[in-house]
């Protein structure tokens, strides 16, 4: 392993396949947790990428909760529990940690949204995210809100499909903050369906299907089926809607 690994906060986690009962129970029995062994993290982003039902957001949250952090996002000081939906995963992963510690940690992630923003009015933190109540900006607003004002660098950011929140421009604008903070030691892993974001150059994807691999940006499902509904709409389209 690349000995610069030793200096991110988190270098890889491994699944501890020996505590694991039965690989046919949720979430063990998803193709890419029963494949799953040991997954390695860039030093500036990782991407977990495919389709619904793949377990990315499993994988994402397992990792986080694993970490210390609130299952509906946060800092890992919020304890706040509004669905206790999350799956046992965290219990039986294993975090390989670098030797630097983060100076900052967040887990966001769009389907809990509301309740984290929910949570930092109770507990009058606004001033930490902009001094604007989350609730009173549209979704994409709030959402970049939190990044560009509670992310202070030299961070860990675990990030599970940010893309629900923000448009195209805004995902662009997500790479440029990212970008920002990557370049003040953070480390970023994060969940996404979106191409624009895990367009980010210095990278690793992983895609999942049947399993786990290391692919390509090029060679993603998500940048193949996308460039090709926009190389020629028309003809995607009259494949999809008009012919018998």
């Amino acid at each position: 392993m690349d000995s610069l690994k030793y200096n991110q906060y988190l270098r890889c986690i491994k699944l501890c396949r020996e505590r694991i009962e039965s690989f046919s129970q949720y979430p063990y029995c998803v193709p890419a947790i029963k494949d799953l062994s040991i997954m390695e993290f860039h030093k500036k982003v990782t991407f977990i990428v495919g389709e619904n039902g793949t377990g990315k957001s499993t994988i994402l949250e397992g990792i986080a909760v694993a970490y210390g952090f609130n299952p509906e996002g946060g800092t890992r000081n919020f304890n706040f529990s509004t669905n206790d939906t999350h799956s046992d995963l965290h219990e039986n992963l294993k975090l390989v940690k670098g030797v630097k510690r983060p100076n900052d940690s967040f887990f966001l992630r769009a389907e809990s949204f509301y309740n984290m923003a929910t949570n930092i009015d109770n507990i009058d933190a606004v001033m930490s995210y902009g001094g604007v109540s989350l609730h009173s900006q549209s979704h994409g607003e709030s959402f970049l809100s939190v990044i560009r004002n509670r992310f202070s660098g030299h961070g860990l950011y675990i990030l599970d499909e940010p893309e629900a929140a923000l448009s195209p421009s805004r995902q662009m604008s997500l790479l440029v903050i990212m970008d920002e903070l990557i370049k003040q030691g953070s480390q970023f892993i994060i969940a996404t369906h979106s191409p624009i974001i895990m367009s980010y150059p210095d990278s690793i994807i992983y895609e999942l299907s049947d399993g786990i691999k290391e692919v390509k940006y090029k060679d993603t499902e998500h940048y193949k089926i996308t460039k090709a509904f926009l190389d020629n709409p028309e003809k995607m389209l009259k494949a999809l809607l008009f012919e018998e």
